[in-house]
């Protein structure tokens, strides 16, 4: 059924429907692109393959008074326009890509008010309006769109006709001085309903002040002609347009950031804070959040912190004491009679009030089963006796939840009778639908454990149950990623393409749940935010322990993929997801933030904002940060980015930085370093020469792919050297001794 349209599209597809004048024509196959100038708007008409139509407004103004004073054609691809009107001077820049198969169409509208002004309603600025501009004759699907404050995105196919695809991004950092003068947040600007799509203004709170430059819109569309039949293509074309789109949009720069000071504050913070410890019948675990005395212990949280510290160890050839009174509380959460782990310990079950659904005794959410059974394989893996009898000794009763609940599990339910508590997120959404992955995950780690068949039957059992859910496979963030990567390896085991689908599938769930803007309005100018990702599909703000473990995992994913010819949009995106945590991820201490913008009273516990410990969130730009808590359990940021981004060398006094993802390190003293940078080579990351001494780092040949000429450092500060290079690519480095025999 048509939905029904807005006094703006009826107008708009009238006068489209007249002969309005083309100020500018451009064909990039496989579309036709027209940009006319109505009463009040210029609109860029666009015909898609067999007949499709979309109009992309690019400019609007109150009234029919909008005069074009200037045109400039820029090399035949695009057109620069100045425009007049009763509420002021607009400029346009349009233009059209066309470096790769698919185009890219891209629109900046910047204004300059005549007079401080109100900002009301804004029409949206895509209208699918068919033959003779009439909306009515087209129909099409959306695929996926933003939700809250994740990227201004529409990913749809035109159906009717079956003509093609889009994926609509607005660069809604470019909007964030709209935001500041007008008090207004970017969330939920980019939607709507068939045919009247696309971005619409946030209406102000306050006004934009007169005679000063503000920018209304900066669109990206990148089109594709193909109209995908089934689940796989249409998750395979959403990941490879946002990649298109990815390499155009503005980007934020990067900084370096020294990790290895990081840490250390980090540290000795967790091992020294009192609010960061509880003691229950002569045994220390962490709490959940600083300061956080009423919640008892949870298995989850004690999990969390070990495995990133022993990253951290396995690194630096260091003991830490405090893995060792982690380790020895580990088996009390285990319940004999139930036979497993739980997630409360036991033996403090009678401090939870149930203010909360979970916060009862013996009440599981799915999810929270599975995590600390991963954990605990990954020990066991390293030859953890007390890890592995935990891990064994549980495997059944997960096992036999999974198939009550014919794995599709719910969000909370009784571990002693198996009622469920909670079905659904919300109403008609069903449960946490990527526990299945995490759980094809857990079975995984118990088959390469044991070599027992069952445990693999029973991850492809599991795996085959995720077909269908499409977007709606992200329930939280870590988990999806988890299941990306078993699923991924589960392929790679059975050479079975659907489990490789199903991989993307993941992994196009989290990047529908990204921020591809920097929210630089209200407090969000105290902090980087580009390609932060949200803990839940219905998360409001981002979070340290979801982003720390989907950081690793991707980690992984890329290691695990080195010998697969997977798609280059997933290498590309995955690295610089990587890139920005690297560079953003240190703003999650509340010691990096203003103190105006902390929470002074948060749900949990404290916030100290002298602690190197993560705040638990960080919100929308008009929001304090810090409202859930100071979360202990995200003490792996900094212990899961130093082991994977410092490269040791022995006998030098430096050490190897990459802001990306690296592979096939090996050093040995006195030979040449060879590694590979993983990612994609059309993006370039940093490495730097860390000095871990005093004195001067020595004039090292640094090759790129095994070329004769070696590359030219900069120094930066402290007396490092940075390099700027290519993503995919392989780096040989000369040690001093090295270098010495070849003169």
């Amino acid at each position: 059924m048509m939905n029904a349209v807005s006094p703006w599209a009826l107008s708009a597809s009238a006068e489209l429907a007249s002969n309005s004048p083309i100020l500018f024509e451009h064909h990039a196959d496989p579309c036709s692109f027209k940009v006319v100038a109505t009463t009040d708007s210029i609109w860029i008409q666009t015909e898609l393959p067999s007949g499709g139509r979309v109009a992309f407004r690019a400019a609007y103004s109150t009234g029919n008074n909008l005069e074009v004073l200037k045109s400039k054609d820029t090399n035949h691809q695009g057109i620069t326009l100045k425009l007049n009107s009763a509420i002021g001077k607009q400029s346009i820049t349009i233009s059209i890509d066309q470096t790769e198969k698919s185009p890219v169409l891209r629109y900046t509208t910047s204004l300059i008010p005549a007079k401080d002004l109100m900002m009301p309603s804004w029409p949206k600025d895509i209208l699918f309006n068919g033959k003779n501009d009439n909306p009515e004759q087209t129909h099409g699907k959306i695929h996926a769109s933003q939700f809250g404050t994740r990227t201004g995105f529409l990913y749809l196919s035109q159906t009717r006709p079956k003509s093609a695809t889009l994926l609509y991004l607005q660069n809604l950092t470019a909007l964030s001085a709209y935001c500041d003068q007008t008090e207004t947040s970017l969330g939920d600007t980019v939607g709507g309903a068939w045919p009247e799509l696309g971005f619409s203004l946030p209406a102000s709170n306050k006004p934009l002040k007169a005679g000063k430059e503000i920018i209304l819109s900066d669109a990206f569309i990148a089109f594709s002609e193909e109209v995908p039949e089934n689940e796989p293509d249409m998750i395979r074309l959403y990941l490879d347009l946002l990649a298109r789109i990815y390499l155009l949009i503005p980007k934020p720069e990067t900084a370096y950031k020294h990790w290895p000071d990081i840490l250390d504050k980090g540290l000795k913070d967790l091992i020294d804070s009192p609010g960061c410890w509880s003691q229950v019948a002569g045994h220390k675990y962490f709490n959940a959040y600083v300061s956080d005395y009423e919640t008892p212990p949870e298995i989850m949280v004690q999990l969390a912190v070990l495995l990133p510290l022993l990253d951290y160890v396995e690194w630096s050839k260091k003991e830490l004491e405090v893995m060792k009174t982690i380790k020895v509380g580990l088996p009390s959460f285990y319940d004999e009679k139930l036979g497993t782990i739980m997630r409360w310990l036991p033996a403090a079950e009678d401090k939870l009030k149930g203010e909360e659904e979970q916060k009862v005794p013996k009440v599981m959410d799915s999810w929270y089963l599975h995590h600390p059974l991963l954990n605990l394989s990954r020990l066991a893996l390293k030859g953890d006796q007390t890890a592995e009898k935990l891990f064994l000794d549980s495997l059944d009763f997960a096992i036999k939840v999974a198939h009550h609940f014919k794995y599709q599990w719910p969000v909370f339910y009784k571990m002693d009778t198996l009622e469920v508590v909670k079905a659904e997120t919300a109403e008609g959404k069903g449960g946490e639908k990527d526990v299945a992955g995490i759980y094809t995950h857990v079975m995984l780690q118990a088959w390469e454990l044991t070599g027992e068949q069952r445990y693999l039957n029973e991850a492809e059992k599991a795996a085959k149950t995720l077909q269908g859910l499409g977007f709606e496979i992200f329930y939280q963030a870590n988990n999806t990623a988890f299941s990306s990567g078993a699923l991924l390896r589960l392929y790679k085991i059975t050479k079975n393409e659907l489990y490789l689908q199903l991989s993307y599938m993941c992994l196009a769930g989290i990047f529908r749940n990204v921020q591809l803007w920097d929210c630089n309005y209200g407090y969000g100018k105290n902090f980087p935010k580009f390609f932060s990702l949200y803990p839940l599909n219905d998360a409001p703000y981002t979070a340290v322990y979801e982003e720390q473990e989907v950081f690793c995992a991707f980690h992984d994913y890329l290691k695990h993929a080195q010998d697969l010819d997977i798609l280059p949009s997933v290498k590309l995106l995955i690295a610089e997801y990587i890139r920005y945590l690297v560079d953003r991820a240190v703003y999650y201490y509340p010691t990096m933030l203003p103190a105006d913008m902390l929470e002074e009273k948060p749900k949990i516990g404290e916030v100290d904002p002298k602690l190197w410990i993560a705040l638990e969130d960080l919100q929308d730009g008009w929001l304090k940060s810090g409202t859930v808590g100071q979360e202990v359990y995200g003490a792996g940021n900094a212990f899961g980015i130093l082991p994977r981004h410092y490269l040791q060398i022995p006998g030098e006094p430096f050490m190897i930085y990459t802001d990306y993802p690296t592979s096939g390190f090996n050093a040995r003293k006195g030979k040449n370093i060879i590694f590979k940078i993983l990612g994609d080579e059309r993006i370039n990351c940093r490495m730097m020469l860390v000095k871990t001494a005093q004195r001067k780092i020595s004039d090292f040949k640094v090759l790129l792919n095994r070329a004769k000429e070696p590359l030219k450092p900069s120094i930066v500060e402290n007396g490092n050297q940075q390099y700027i290079i290519p993503g995919n690519s392989t780096i040989t480095i000369h040690t001093h001794s090295q270098s010495k025999q070849k003169l």
